[in-house]
């Protein structure tokens, strides 16, 4: 069985092992110790804290095989972004000119760069081991963060939004790298990546051109990557669009990758999450199970997926859930469906 967590400063070698597999273009999740360290223990402050949405706070969960105990995914939410450093995004405007002598219109796009989602709330570094990535593992780990949000609601700002990699070819080339960034920051795009998957936004802001970019001067191959996402990312972009997610026009300003965006209570997962106790436990192992369940509580948080039976008091498990989410008779727990109900032809 698998459940989702908040992370522990012993997990420090499995975030580890779990970077070294990202790839380029991965910037929340870099194979650096000292940083993965920082981010682990950012993560035990965030959980300990009050939870302001005026602060800054990152929680940061791991997916656990509870049979070996190995770590094979992990997946963050980050509260107060832009508030210890600017979160930069090209907004695309469009702009349209009309001429009258001669007839004329010609509709134009602009890239401006924005920080506009400066305090908002993120969901950010979603990585699953390759290895793992089946029996809706993936959505065990993504989806866990909105029942943490359906838990705890008063811990997150109402916009929620997601920054997806962009598109880059075959030996990891970002078309609008090439374009864009290289002519102002005299680097290629691994260094620059890495740069600010390490912290350091500064050199944005210094080196970034302030003024707004017309699209059409763009190279076709820049043009045509503008908010589109890596290929690998795909099936992580239709999850967000399944909760609610919508892309409007923000990007990445390195890859330009797109930027998705939902209010926090239109959430799928955390909009159709049920609040129950736990009635009871039935012996067995869950197979091809239905639902999401979660247990609450803010220190023990955790989730993982088994079926649900209502009982006159309360819920049923199988004593595998029951145990890996630590809950006994009378516990509090949330359970949401992990598919949307098929409507029968």
């Amino acid at each position: 069985m698998f459940v989702v967590r908040p992370s522990r400063m012993n997990d420090l070698d499995g975030l580890q092992a779990l970077a070294q597999k990202t790839g380029i273009g991965f910037t929340s999740l870099p194979d650096d110790r000292p940083t993965l360290k920082k981010k682990l223990q950012a993560s035990i402050e965030a959980f300990e804290s009050d939870g302001d949405t005026a602060t800054s706070n990152s929680y940061l969960l791991m997916m656990e095989d509870t049979k070996t105990g190995k770590i094979v995914g992990t997946a963050a939410i980050i509260v107060g972004v832009g508030l210890e450093r600017p979160f930069y995004n090209y907004r695309l405007l469009r702009q349209t000119q009309v001429c009258y002598d001669p007839p004329t219109r010609v509709d134009t796009e602009l890239l401006h760069l924005a920080n506009d989602f400066s305090l908002d709330t993120e969901v950010a570094t979603l990585f699953l081991d390759p290895d793992y990535r089946r029996d809706n593992l993936g959505k065990l780990l993504a989806k866990a963060r909105y029942m943490f949000i359906a838990s705890h609601p008063e811990r997150f700002t109402d916009r929620v939004f997601a920054e997806m990699r962009g598109w880059v070819d075959e030996n990891n080339n970002s078309p609008f790298w090439e374009a864009i960034g290289r002519h102002f920051f005299g680097m290629d795009f691994k260094t620059a990546d890495e740069i600010n998957g390490m912290g350091n936004s500064q050199f944005i802001a210094d080196l970034m051109p302030k003024f707004p970019i017309y699209t059409a001067l763009l190279p076709e191959a820049a043009q045509e990557v503008i908010g589109r996402p890596q290929d690998a990312a795909r099936p992580a972009y239709r999850l967000l669009e399944k909760e609610g997610f919508r892309y409007t026009g923000a990007v990445d300003i390195f890859d330009a990758g797109p930027v998705l965006e939902v209010d926090k209570s239109l959430i799928w997962t955390a909009r159709n999450s049920i609040e129950a106790t736990l009635g009871g436990t039935v012996d067995g192992v869950t197979e091809n199970p239905a639902y999401l369940i979660a247990n609450p509580d803010l220190k023990n948080f955790r989730v993982t997926m088994a079926h649900v039976v209502d009982g006159s008091r309360g819920v049923w498990l199988c004593s595998d859930a029951a145990q890996a989410l630590d809950l006994k008779e009378g516990d509090a727990l949330l359970y949401a469906p992990i598919e949307k109900a098929r409507i029968a032809e």
